[in-house]
């Protein structure tokens, strides 16, 4: 930081916090103050003929000011909202010394600065809600320069703080200057209490389980890779919880779930990041078709929390009411590509896919190819959410085959606005078929197709002892928040997204 460059507000700032100092006000002192309510409770609550909020502490930041003589305004933001305070010099200084008026609030305050406030509510003459400062007291003092947003008589914004790079870099100014944004984290956590309270009322437990794991299993993705010094060993971040989740099952409990940070050494664009948040939940004794129905009372429910069944997604709109359409995916790629691709080996399905110009790899097999397929064809056209079920075994290596066709699984994908939002099986439980499953995982792990999955021996062990008839679901947590909000990229629902590191 030291080869930082300074401008000239910089160095002014840096001159006013050396003057605090010098009048022996501590610009950072201890972080307790009393404050007892907060700028949307004021605005709320405040009633003149109550005579309430008469004895008022609040902190913030100041954003604007209009200084002029023995009085003067300003408008404080905390985390809740603004509110205008009016400063009086004789009231801030009822004695003599006059300076944390004339010099410190007029002089060596700027905007940016976090202050304390005690006094009372009042309105206006033109009838204003405000707060008469009886009391200001400097909490922290900013040395940089905040993005002053205004807006005119007219409504036209100026000087906005919209550069998504800018935004998503320094998400701390932009939460400062853009306070609207805070609103699609609020319902993120709306989302995730939701949804919690449903697993909750289902019976399900809340666990967690391991972010290092020296296999990475549970999905077919490209794992990070870290080193354990004292176990000697390589590891790798998550890339699902799903087979942790199973062990709790063959372990006893009845289901069992977990709000997980995964981790997948892939590509980014406005739907990925390397690192997101995913929800498993697994439920004893229950198959994809109650899954069904569960997750579509679960979706219905975090919508009307969400502001209503209804949704702007992407310029369409999307209307998360049960029930949801079942197609199969082999019926979906009839539909959409034209093709019949059931029963087709991976020769077939080249020649399909080359017909039908989809690029594929050399390593890629039957599922992949299918995969691609659906891809290309399919997933754009299913906007209003859809269940794709029904995935060829080669597709599934988790799943239980079909009870009516043991080619297929009893799986599903729900697809929303052409996007996947969650995965879910009637899980395999099987240990013979899911050790064959792994190895044809390896043999496309050995043919170069680096997300397929690894052996996990324990896991195989595991169900050997026994796992119940189970039911299991994965949601993206990040995604479904995409969906409730009507953001366009993912960065826009991550406090915090993956960027390449700054230079400084």
């Amino acid at each position: 930081m030291a080869n930082i460059e300074l401008n000239e507000q910089e160095l002014g700032r840096r001159e006013s916090l050396a003057k605090l100092r010098e009048l022996g006000i501590n610009p950072y002192p201890a972080p307790l103050y009393p404050v007892n309510t907060t700028t949307r409770e004021i605005e709320a609550g405040y009633k003149p003929e109550l005579g309430n909020f008469q004895d008022v502490c609040i902190a913030g930041r100041i954003m604007s000011r209009r200084i002029m003589g023995a009085a003067s305004f300003m408008e404080l933001q905390d985390s809740e909202g603004r509110i205008q305070v009016y400063i009086k010099r004789d009231e801030i200084c009822p004695g003599e010394d006059k300076t944390m008026y004339n010099t410190v609030f007029k002089k060596l305050l700027d905007i940016g600065d976090i202050i304390g406030i005690k006094g009372f509510a009042f309105f206006t003459q033109t009838g204003q809600l405000s707060v008469h400062a009886k009391e200001l007291t400097v909490l922290s003092k900013s040395l940089r320069v905040l993005p002053i947003v205004k807006t005119d008589a007219d409504g036209t914004v100026h000087d906005s703080f919209e550069d998504p790079e800018l935004r998503y870099r320094q998400r701390y100014v932009d939460l400062v200057v853009n306070p609207q944004v805070k609103d699609v984290f609020f319902k993120r956590t709306q989302i995730i209490n939701t949804m919690r309270q449903c697993f909750n009322e289902a019976g399900c437990l809340e666990v967690e389980t391991p972010i290092l794991q020296p296999i990475p299993g549970g999905a077919t993705a490209r794992p990070f890779i870290t080193h354990h010094n004292a176990l000697d060993v390589d590891m790798y971040m998550r890339i699902a919880n799903e087979l942790y989740l199973k062990r709790l099952i063959v372990g006893g409990f009845s289901g069992v779930y977990e709000f997980a940070k995964n981790f997948r050494n892939e590509g980014m664009d406005k739907t990925h990041n390397p690192e997101f948040t995913c929800v498993e939940m697994y439920c004893a004794y229950k198959d994809y078709l109650w899954m069904m129905e569960f997750t579509e009372n679960m979706l219905e429910r975090v919508a009307e929390a969400t502001g209503g069944v209804v949704k702007q997604v992407g310029g369409n709109e999307v209307s998360f009411k049960g029930p949801y359409r079942r197609l199969p995916i082999l019926e979906a790629i009839k539909e959409y590509a034209g093709v019949d691709v059931k029963g087709m080996g991976e020769e077939d399905l080249r020649a399909v896919c080359r017909r039908l110009d989809v690029e594929v790899s050399p390593e890629m097999g039957v599922g992949k190819l299918i995969d691609a397929i659906f891809g290309e064809y399919c997933e754009k056209n299913l906007i209003q959410p859809t269940f794709i079920i029904d995935y060829p075994v080669e597709m599934s290596p988790l799943t239980k085959r079909c009870r009516y066709d043991d080619s297929l699984t009893e799986r599903f994908e729900l697809f929303v606005n052409g996007k996947e939002l969650a995965n879910a099986y009637s899980e395999l439980n099987d240990p013979i078929d899911q050790l064959d499953r792994f190895e044809e995982q390896a043999a496309l792990k050995s043919k170069g197709d680096d997300e397929a999955m690894y052996i996990d021996y324990d896991f195989v062990r595991a169900l050997e002892y026994g796992m119940p008839p189970t039911s299991g679901i994965g949601i993206g947590i990040d995604r479904l928040t995409m969906f409730m909000t009507g953001a366009e990229s993912i960065q826009d629902v991550l406090f915090f997204p993956m960027m390449r590191p700054e230079k400084f």
